[in-house]
């Protein structure tokens, strides 16, 4: 089915900036399929009270045939616009098997790595995340609601299970994660057929749902001042870097590169 004319769409990243990546890797995943599908959005800070599920990102969307709605959740999001007629399912092609890979692929970047993101980030850079994530709010304030957070995060990452790993556990986790992904993009980018252009992590012609996931947590990695170790674990590894800075030149052009 060809994709339907596209719809005004704002993306609520949770920050004010624009023109920049964010250090989320679901906001980046989603603007992603969408430049993907060549949909046009638009960016607008928003705020977690606002948003369904009381995360980011969530978006509105206005077709003229039907009231605004609004929705959370990227992996929602997207199926929400393959339902409606807007873009594709970029994994139509794949056999059964290819499919489950991809799949597989997604839970390990979107829910195995997360908490040790979150770690990271939280607990071992606490003050760099608190100013960031709540620099809108008076001084007072970030102290209070910081604390909030931090014990909320430790008592989410006690239930998880993360917490009851060592820091040096929790780092070897990290790398492991990284090392897997590095090897599955050097492997693609040997098949790489456009010597300028994007190469995908199936080493097909086109990209597959995974391949926003994955750019989307490559770029958080590299943007985030809160998660350093990430940060040189990523830049070691030049598949990834190469990856992502492909994606970026075709996709992202108007966006500041990390550095």
């Amino acid at each position: 089915m060809a994709a339907k004319s596209s719809p005004l769409i704002t993306v609520y990243r949770g920050f004010p900036e624009t023109g920049c990546y964010i250090w989320s890797p679901f906001v980046t995943k989603l603007e992603t399929r969408l430049r993907f599908a060549n949909i046009r959005y638009r960016t607008e800070q928003g705020s977690i009270p606002k948003a369904p599920r009381g995360k980011v990102p969530y978006v509105s969307i206005e077709d003229g045939e039907q009231p605004p709605q609004t929705l959370s959740d990227s992996t929602l999001i997207t199926k929400a616009l393959i339902e409606k007629g807007y873009t594709g399912d970029l994994n139509q092609h794949l056999s059964p098997t290819e499919r489950l890979h991809d799949l597989a692929l997604k839970a390990l970047l979107e829910d195995k790595l997360p908490p040790y993101q979150i770690y990271e980030r939280w607990i071992l850079n606490f003050y760099t995340m608190r100013s960031k994530i709540l620099a809108a709010l008076p001084w007072p304030v970030q102290v209070v609601v910081g604390n909030i957070i931090y014990r909320k995060v430790t008592r989410n990452l006690q239930g998880q299970g993360t917490m009851a790993f060592t820091e040096e556990e929790i780092s070897a986790f990290r790398q492991e994660i990284w090392a897997s992904l590095n090897a599955v993009v050097a492997e693609a980018q040997t098949k790489q057929s456009d010597r300028d252009g994007p190469f995908w992590v199936w080493g097909g012609e086109g990209p597959t749902e995974v391949d926003a996931v994955l750019f989307g947590f490559i770029v958080s990695g590299l943007v985030c001042d809160a998660a350093p170790a990430s940060k040189e674990i990523i830049k070691g590894y030049p598949a990834l870097v190469d990856y992502a800075r492909r994606i970026h030149d075709k996709y992202f052009p108007d966006y500041e590169l990390w550095e």
